[in-house]
């Protein structure tokens, strides 16, 4: 397994550059990518899923990312300390019939010494939005890098 930096403990640049290291993994929206940043056994609770195991962190990722189409994220760094990370999000995606949604959320992140993810908590609110009331548009631009972004 691959240490993957920045290391705890955290200070905050170092934990700023571990939350745009996050978005930018999963907005490629490649599970298998994207679950090299978690522990073999880490341990999830996204909405009212529990997830454990990279494995079925990449099982999960796949669904989700077959059902959210077009999904675009923003976090934000919220807290830190030694070996954990607060972050608030907001991605946009649509479903199969055409609704897109933005959804809103905290995640609460714990780390090894080796700066894999090892608890991830995430709380998840959607709303249905128009089309025309997008304003996440894929990756984030480098000169957009560090911005916040609005709280609805």
């Amino acid at each position: 397994m691959a240490p993957r930096p920045p290391f705890p403990p955290f200070d905050a640049v170092t934990a700023a550059r571990k939350v745009q290291a996050a978005e930018d993994a999963w907005n490629t929206r490649d599970p298998e990518r994207v679950a090299l940043a978690y522990t073999e056994d880490s341990v999830w609770r996204n909405r009212d899923q529990h997830i454990e195991g990279r494995a079925r962190i990449v099982d999960f990722l796949s669904a989700k990312w077959q059902r959210e189409l077009d999904y675009a994220l923003r976090k934000e760094l919220w807290a830190f300390t030694d070996d954990r990370i607060a972050v608030r999000f907001q991605y946009e995606c649509h479903d199969s019939a055409g609704q897109w949604w933005r959804s809103y959320g905290n995640e609460l992140w714990e780390f090894t010494e080796d700066g894999l993810m090892r608890r991830r908590e995430a709380s998840i609110n959607d709303l249905p939005i128009a089309a025309d009331e997008r304003r996440i548009h894929g990756p984030r631009p480098e000169a957009d890098r560090g911005t916040r972004f609005p709280i609805f």
